[in-house]
């Protein structure tokens, strides 16, 4: 008696389907399983066992073989239990091949035939989608998810009894259909924020930078002691950044629900997202990978923030290792066992104190020596330095700003976000058809074509080159940065006084090695 289901594998964000072959013999009592099974998919051979003798489809005495194909892929997860348990019900002839044909099982199987959550139905269904499946069965709660994939019907199961009712046809007996308007859920999600600007006082230069960053996605550094805001400005970026678009959110929503951090019952993450992780995490957490293959946080922030703070207690070769994904805007994640490619298009935002104790320049309250300072500050690469953007050094807040901010008279998100909006819809004009989304996108010789200088622009430029003793890289970064100003303007051609203020944004050479 032989039998074949169809389920999927996840590889990186992607998936792709995989058939699951029962073949039930005479022979002595045995469950043999090949196709490349990880620990947790031999693992299954217990739980699907049980829960199928709890619900009352014992399995047969025989030699039972399960080939999970192809056999080339590796096969990770908990989400191969139901489809095994189906194929076996099949080749016992309980099930017949027109009851399961054009289905999709995903799902992990408690002992008593409960279907429990998995990682990663998001792409299992997309990837199902474009194969021609109709139908996918997948637990409960991650109906949500599956539902947000047009042209596929998703139901949602509970336990593997009702499941098998369905498929028999039991009279009145259904599975739960998910149907999520994602329309809908975009238009909600709009005119949220949940961090406004209008709640920073004073802090005018920074609030400045950070609207340059979110309309350019141009990397930024804060500096300053604490209590400045930092953070605060930090956690309000996400807000003034324009919402994100259908593909972006599936996007979002497929990383999240591989790495397992979908919130239950979430169909979509419309809004964007502002990682935060501390800096005693590890460089596979940060990057990805680990014994098995998972996004980092480099990956949860994709089309959001990353955002790291205290950023000289990082480990310095986590720190060098944003290099690669800063410019490739993907993460490639090489083991013996596995590769994975995963998604990181991230905005960086950083902030540090100037000195260990965080209050120099300020000798009144700073008590670090001029040694510990050098030290504290080196321990972030030049290299690093080099690729951000934006750098502004923040002052203590104001007694007088804090007062102004109680009555409310600051600009709000919202209304910055509107700038943003204006500025990408030209940066979208300019690039049409070229596959380039921002001016941090451009490379070198995109630089020289899309932010062409005059001629006073130029020499000044030159000279900006000179005593700054700029890098190549950081003199684009300049006229990049002075490209979105100029949008900000609503400027056509770059000007000096926009070169001026990109160039004001440079971290200064001085200021790290004092």
């Amino acid at each position: 008696m032989y039998s074949k289901i169809t389920t999927g594998a996840l590889i990186g964000i992607h998936a792709i389907p995989v058939t699951v072959e029962a073949d039930i013999a005479a022979g002595l009592p045995a469950f043999s399983m090949v196709g490349s099974p990880g620990s947790e998919v031999r693992e299954s051979r217990d739980r699907v066992w049980a829960a199928l003798k709890n619900v009352g489809l014992p399995m047969p005495a025989s030699h039972i073989t399960i080939n999970l194909s192809p056999a080339d892929v590796r096969k990770e997860g908990t989400s191969y239990d139901l489809p095994i348990a189906i194929s076996i019900l099949q080749a016992m002839e309980l099930l017949t091949p027109e009851e399961t044909k054009d289905k999709l099982f995903v799902g992990e199987l408690g002992l008593s035939g409960e279907i429990k959550p998995v990682r990663g139905v998001l792409p299992i269904v997309q990837s199902a989608r474009e194969y021609g499946i109709k139908e996918c069965v997948v637990p409960l709660e991650n109906a949500p998810e599956g539902s947000v994939v047009p042209d596929v019907v998703t139901r949602g199961a509970s336990d593997i009894m009702s499941l098998y009712n369905y498929l028999k046809g039991e009279h009145g007996v259904s599975l739960p259909v998910f149907h999520t308007d994602t329309d809908k859920l975009l238009s909600e999600s709009k005119d949220r924020v949940t961090f406004d600007f209008s709640e920073v006082s004073g802090q005018e230069d920074a609030k400045r930078a950070a609207l340059i960053s979110a309309a350019g996605f141009h990397s930024l550094l804060l500096t300053g002691p604490p209590g400045a805001g930092k953070t605060m400005i930090s956690k309000r970026i996400p807000g003034i950044m324009p919402g994100m678009s259908i593909d972006e959110c599936l996007e979002v929503t497929a990383v999240h629900s591989v790495a397992g951090m979908l919130p239950p019952g979430k169909a979509l993450i419309t809004s964007r997202t502002f990682q935060n992780p501390h800096h005693t995490l590890s460089k596979a957490a940060m990057m990805g990978g680990g014994s098995k293959p998972h996004p980092g946080a480099v990956s949860l922030a994709h089309r959001s923030v990353l955002f790291l703070d205290e950023l000289p207690e990082f480990q310095r070769d986590i720190i060098d290792s944003l290099r690669q994904p800063l410019e490739e805007h993907r993460i490639n994640i090489q083991r013996a066992a596995y590769s994975a490619e995963y998604p990181a298009d991230f905005l960086l935002v950083c902030a540090m104190n100037p000195c260990p104790c965080g209050y120099y320049p300020d000798r009144n309250k700073c008590t670090c020596t001029e040694p510990m300072i050098r030290k504290y500050r080196g321990k972030v690469s030049g290299p690093i330095l080099d690729r951000i953007d934006l750098c502004v050094q923040l002052n203590a807040v104001k007694i007088s700003d804090i007062k102004q901010s109680r009555t409310g008279s600051g600009i709000g998100s919202l209304e910055l976000r509107k700038k943003v909006e204006r500025a990408r819809k030209m940066q979208e004009e300019r690039y049409k058809g070229t596959g380039i989304r921002f001016n941090s996108d451009l490379n070198s010789s995109e630089t020289e074509k899309y932010c062409r200088l005059g001629e006073p622009e130029s020499e000044f430029m030159s000279d900006i080159y000179e005593k700054l003793s700029l890098s190549a890289r950081a003199y684009h970064r300049i006229i990049r940065v002075s490209r979105t100003i100029a949008d900000l303007d609503g400027c056509a051609e770059i000007s000096i006084p926009h070169l001026a203020e990109a160039a004001s944004y440079r971290p200064s050479d001085d200021y790290w090695r004092r």
